[in-house]
């Protein structure tokens, strides 16, 4: 595998923080949110930051590597232009799934896959298709979770060093992720980093959190708290990062503030000389030791021509757990039932502050926040996202409508405006929202 390209230290760009960005001294390059941008309309300030010679690096959440179905070709090829768009010399995405095809449903969030065997063998297909596709090298990011799948048969070590070995993709190892993944579910950063390929790390992620009630969050809200830094200086004493980035989404602070958390992640960076990383002798070293009460089965070759069979198995686990969390459904079992709540209540919240960003107005229509997220996770109990956010947040105001609500009159007149404008469309009449309430309460 080819050293990767130095890439130095670095900031998530939004928006929000734009200005900021391009003051803020020793900056090397930046990573966007692949679907906020458009490759024919770059935000002029990011465009100053490349004019400038700032690297900018696409980062992809909606392609689901990790789920049962083969990736999306639009989206792939969504990635491919803004990785162009940008002169990028990789595009990065998740080890995740975000969605079930039958039945249909999104989880608008990154969820963990299982590690098993045939978990495996779909996301290496997966990956060899996106590689095929992609006009830049890919590299994947381990993610955080919230909860464990029952009955996996290979650790965290084992399942991104065989993910490397049989499709060649790169890592993007996120240290928060590694330490959320500690304290929610009983696994070693240490471990984890002593078991996988550190040759193919392409960069590394860094972010706050907050623990509420023994489960960490992965906020990306919060200040990089000593402990995450601890794990970044961990990886740091095995291998020189060709990359480091800072993630912040939410709760942007002062730019004094972003600068110290840049500065602090450069001084674990130049703490001391790393020692390269062991070549491993077989097998056995990439086995990292496995979380308490987690039995780990022994790695066995997989039949050829099994790829129907092993998607079908993998679709109908991840349906069962996406249907438990957005729809309701029973808590599939070996399932941690208190963590499924969690995880749950986790999405049905985010689901909410994700469309009150896309639609500002639906808080102002409705009165304030607190109203309009009591309106809105009554509404989600009922209606599983199935079309993204954007569909969320005019699914949600036909739902109220549907309902004669808001009840002040000139509350709901905005309302109807706001969604005719975007729905391109008349709202319901009086009598189809009758009909369509009597079939609701009767189903």
């Amino acid at each position: 595998m080819k050293p990767m390209a130095h890439l130095g230290v670095g900031i998530g760009w939004r928006p929000e923080i734009a200005d900021a960005v391009e003051r803020l001294p020793g900056l090397d390059w930046v990573e966007v949110v692949a679907e906020n941008i458009c490759p024919g309309h770059l935000p002029e300030a990011l465009l100053r930051l490349r004019e400038r010679g700032t690297r900018v690096v696409p980062h992809g959440v909606s392609l689901g590597l990790g789920g049962a179905d083969r990736p999306d070709p639009a989206k792939l090829a969504a990635l491919g232009e803004r990785a162009v768009a940008l002169g990028a010399p990789l595009v990065t995405e998740h080890i995740a799934f975000v969605r079930t095809s039958s039945p249909a449903l999104e989880a608008g969030h990154l969820l963990p896959v299982p590690r098993t065997r045939d978990a495996l063998d779909v996301l290496c297909e997966n990956v060899r298709v996106a590689q095929d596709a992609l006009p830049v090298p890919l590299a994947l990011e381990n993610i955080a979770a919230l909860i464990s799948w029952p009955g996996e048969e290979l650790t965290e070590g084992q399942f991104l060093t065989e993910l490397v070995e049989r499709t060649g993709v790169r890592l993007l190892i996120d240290v928060a992720n590694l330490h959320t993944n500690r304290v929610n579910r009983g696994e070693d950063p240490a471990a984890v980093l002593e078991a996988i390929p550190l040759e193919a790390l392409a960069y590394v992620h860094v972010a706050g959190g907050v623990e509420r009630g023994g489960v960490w969050h992965d906020t990306h809200a919060h200040p990089v708290p000593p402990v995450v830094l601890d794990v970044l200086a961990e990886l740091r004493s095995r291998v020189d990062p060709p990359g480091v980035l800072l993630e912040r989404d939410d709760d942007f602070p002062p730019e004094p503030e972003l600068a110290g958390e840049l500065a602090a992640i450069r001084a674990v960076l130049t703490a001391g000389p790393a020692t390269a990383p062991a070549a491993p002798a077989g097998p056995a070293a990439s086995v990292a030791p496995s979380a308490p009460d987690r039995p780990v089965a022994a790695a066995e070759p997989r039949p050829a021509g099994d790829d129907g069979a092993a998607r079908t198995r993998v679709g109908l686990g991840q349906a069962a757990l996406l249907s438990a969390l957005v729809a309701g459904t029973p808590v599939p079992e070996g399932f941690d039932r208190q963590r499924i709540r969690v995880q749950a209540r986790a999405l049905a919240a985010k689901r909410a502050d994700v469309v009150a960003r896309l639609a500002p107005e639906l808080p102002s229509i409705l009165g304030g926040d607190e109203p309009y997220r009591t309106a809105f996770l009554a509404y989600a109990k009922g209606r599983p996202m199935t079309g993204g956010y954007r569909r969320d947040a005019l699914d949600f105001a036909e739902h109220l409508l549907i309902q004669d609500l808001p009840a002040d009159p000139a509350a709901r007149r905005r309302l109807t405006a706001w969604w005719r404008d975007r729905a391109g469309a008349r709202p319901p009449r009086r009598m189809t929202r009758w009909a369509r309430a009597l079939v609701g309460r009767a189903a």
